[in-house]
């Protein structure tokens, strides 16, 4: 079954058997797991091992001997090297089965707790172009596929505009054509990158910290607007002059872009959050829309990037909350405020607790925009914040929503939740092995009653799971 290389063996004919977390397929070998990524359920192939541990390996496929009934042709250019969309393999409908098995193997696994019957998950709609933001990064070292390596091309123009390559932080895949997000945002990046070329300007160098072009978002809304923040490095005047005449071009020839936008990023690292975000044309944010309700969104705000199924796992959420207009609501890990400012109308009051201050402040604009007056935000960490004090002043909810970062919630935040003792809870969750061991927490006062996943990134093993719980 395997032939000895110098370094690690070849699996020869292997069956691919299931799916696993993290978007690789399983074989099993003798006592190992093996975990390959780019291939599906009932492909055979030979596997080259990449990594061995004791129980588990990693390997890539390197020769097909049979392709999987259940295989989809991957539909982008890009498959394979740029690492995102590892799933195109796998047509959706296989995709959204495995992702419901994830949050039910999740749950009985970690969580350990009695469960309801899991709702079938609500797939999305769009499975190309459903992103509402993308960020490329421009630089002066191409990645070179091992096509282009192999048919020894030599390239004069080595820069590039694109997305990191897995696993070489200063190397950017030229990107084409990405599927992700409305077809501007190609327009836009292939125009800007084209008249670099022609006029020569530099691409940024991560490791020497040399080169003017850094970095480019495109953020899209269901209202039409359009933002585009360009970042770059700025050393002698005489480069902010070419910066000025590119955003210039960039304005001329993209007239449906409502914000453009630029920075001055002279630091080590890529993060815009501390800097001056200026305004070339047009206004510092777009607008979204849901059921009525405007959500402003400026060039550091946070916002689900799958506004249609935001909008679904919102009225989830909603739902789950069974609100008659008398009850006190906390929103945890509000953000910019779109679930507190989406449900207020069904409640007494609501008040939202965030971690980022700018996000809290975009919080309130959002309520004042929309005429609502029984919401309170509060900026500061969680578990610092959400006390026992502050439940003291403000009152017990009757119904806790909590939106938490992958990580979860902090044992403190559970105590205090705990403590609260709310009639509901609703946990909105983008990764549902925190969320099990959160539930297990939870448990002794609280029992799961509804599950209901969500699929907000089609071609990603990524899957958002909502439950409700209530008291015992």
């Amino acid at each position: 079954m395997s032939r000895k290389t110098k370094d690690l063996p070849i699996l020869e004919k292997v069956t691919i058997t299931d799916v696993a977390a993290e978007g690789k397929a399983i074989a099993k070998v003798n006592d190992w797991v093996v975990f390959v990524p780019y291939v599906v359920p009932g492909d055979v192939v030979d596997l080259k091992i990449k990594k061995r541990k004791h129980h588990y390996a990693e390997a890539e496929a390197v020769h097909f001997h049979e392709y999987s009934p259940v295989r989809a042709t991957p539909f982008c250019e890009h498959y394979g090297v740029c690492g995102g969309c590892k799933w195109q393999c796998l047509p959706y409908e296989e995709q959204i089965k495995y992702k419901q098995k994830q949050v039910v193997d999740n749950l009985t696994r970690i969580g350990k707790i009695d469960m309801p019957e899991v709702s079938p998950i609500l797939g999305s709609e769009k499975t190309t172009f459903y992103r509402n933001k993308l960020e490329f990064t421009f630089s002066n070292k191409r990645w070179l596929t091992y096509e282009e390596v192999k048919q020894g091309v030599v390239y004069d123009q080595m820069n590039a505009v694109g997305f990191h390559i897995p696993g070489a932080f200063d190397k950017v895949l030229a990107i084409e054509k990405c599927w992700l997000q409305d077809d501007i945002s190609n327009r836009i990046r292939n125009a800007i990158r084209d008249y670099a070329y022609k006029h020569n300007y530099s691409f940024f160098n991560l490791r020497t910290q040399e080169g003017m072009l850094r970095n480019m978002m495109v953020r899209t809304s269901t209202t039409g607007e359009l933002m585009v923040i360009l970042a770059c490095k700025i050393v002698e005047e005489q480069e902010m002059d070419l910066f000025m005449k590119l955003l210039a071009f960039v304005a001329e020839q993209f007239p449906e872009i409502t914000s453009l936008m630029y920075v001055v990023n002279n630091k080590c690292n890529d993060t815009i959050t501390d800097l001056d975000i200026c305004v070339y044309k047009g206004n510092d944010h777009i607008f979204e829309e849901m059921e009525g309700l405007k959500f402003k969104i400026g060039p550091k705000s946070f916002y689900q990037t799958n506004s249609d199924q935001a909008y679904n796992l919102y009225k989830i959420a909603r739902n789950f909350a069974g609100l008659t207009g008398n009850e006190l609501v906390y929103d945890l890990y509000t953000g910019t405020g779109t679930i507190a400012n989406f449900v207020s109308k069904q409640a007494k009051q609501v008040i939202g607790i965030e971690y980022v201050p700018e996000a809290i402040e975009d919080a309130k604009i959002n309520a004042e925009i929309n005429g609502i007056k029984n919401t309170l935000f509060f900026a500061g960490d969680m578990k610092d914040m959400l006390t026992q004090d502050f439940i003291n002043q403000y009152g017990r909810p009757d119904v806790i929503i909590t939106d938490p970062p992958r990580a979860g919630m902090h044992q403190d935040v559970v105590d205090v939740i705990l403590f609260a003792e709310p009639q509901r809870i609703v946990y909105v969750s983008c990764n549902p092995a925190t969320q099990a061991r959160d539930l297990s927490l939870l448990d002794a006062k609280y029992k799961l009653t509804a599950v209901q996943p969500v699929d907000m990134f089609p071609h990603t093993h990524h899957v958002e799971n909502v439950v409700l719980l209530e008291k015992r």
